[in-house]
């Protein structure tokens, strides 16, 4: 696979990001998938055994992360800095502080908006990268000065906003809307994904959930056989307070969503989810109590595969599927 603009921009072989998964991309993840030819991305708990408040403690963990990618990758890699509301913004500044100070060279920035540190961080030299859901966000973000824009279909796993714009729509209204690079994920989990993006006008590709069931993942491992033995319709859309998450199917997303229907307060769903997290999940190995993000594509997802043998049949089958493409097109070319 030959360069293109996000290769050129990020510095690396193939363009293939792996998306910030909460618990899931840590230092070994991050670090298998650079090695790779990709962008591997730490995310906003790796490496943590349990949840904190302490910002400073934060901010530590993160760094160790780092340096613990650096020492198993000298390849490019990114972190995940997650923007958030109100006072949890506090976060998120003493990240890009880690951030700047341990010379990241690339940054996905996340739930917020794109003025709030797109600027500090370009001024330190760092590669900025900014999740929208829409093309209106997706302008904004380039007018900000971001380097390139990651566009998520409805189809992708984690958090995102309100809209339901599939893959399929988002991303060519995101390529004929701004000049940077567009990256696309959401539903994207073998070959034929990447094809169909970059067709649909992406520059490179966003794939987590295939990445998360891989053997460098910190998902429990409870979690990787539920999602490989997942089928068709597996997930969820589950709303909150600011975003919509994807989530497998299970009794987690059934009580949650049940309690929604049923006129539960914001303060009753706060708490369920605080005592039913991603944490209790991923880290606890809580299948079927907690919450799961994850996206369509787990109905794809069959085995446990390393993070390097996912990029190798990738990269491998592109060639074949692209071939079997042109046939198909014979008759229009």
């Amino acid at each position: 696979m030959g360069k293109n603009r996000i290769c050129d921009l990020l510095g690396i072989r193939y363009p293939i990001l792996q998306a910030p998964m909460n618990w899931v991309s840590g230092a070994a993840l991050a670090a298998a998938v650079s090695e790779a030819g990709g962008l591997g991305t730490l995310g906003p708990n790796a490496g943590a055994e349990d949840i904190t408040t302490d910002v400073d403690l934060t901010g530590e963990r993160t760094r160790a992360q780092i340096r613990k990618v650096r020492s198993l990758t000298r390849a490019p890699f990114a972190v995940n800095i997650v923007v958030g509301f109100g006072s949890d913004v506090k976060f998120s500044k003493k990240i890009v502080e880690v951030v700047i100070e341990e010379a990241v060279p690339v940054a996905i920035v996340s739930v917020g908006r794109p003025d709030v540190y797109t600027r500090v961080l370009k001024h330190a030299g760092v590669k900025v990268l900014h999740a929208i859901s829409t093309a209106r966000h997706a302008i904004k973000a380039e007018q900000a000065g971001v380097d390139a824009v990651i566009c998520e279909g409805f189809e992708a796993g984690g958090h995102k906003g309100f809209t339901e714009l599939t893959t399929l729509v988002l991303t060519p209204l995101v390529a004929d809307a701004v000049r940077v690079p567009v990256v696309a994920g959401g539903g994207i989990g073998d070959a034929r994904g990447v094809l169909a993006a970059l067709a649909l006008g992406a520059d490179g590709i966003y794939m987590g959930t295939r990445f998360m069931v891989t053997r460098e993942s910190e998902s429990h491992p409870r979690v990787k056989e539920v999602i490989a033995r997942g089928e068709d319709v597996c997930t969820t859309s589950v709303p909150k307070d600011h975003m919509l998450a994807r989530d497998l199917i299970n009794n987690f997303s059934k009580q949650y969503t049940g309690m929604r229907a049923a006129g539960a307060s914001p303060e009753e769903l706060r708490h369920y989810l605080s005592e039913h997290s991603q944490y209790h999940a991923q880290h606890l190995g809580q299948v079927d109590g907690a919450e799961i993000c994850c996206g369509q594509v787990a109905g794809l997802i069959t085995e446990v595969q390393g993070a390097g043998e996912v990029m190798a049949d990738i990269v491998g089958n592109i060639k074949a599927r692209f071939d079997a493409l042109r046939q198909k097109l014979a008759g229009f070319l």
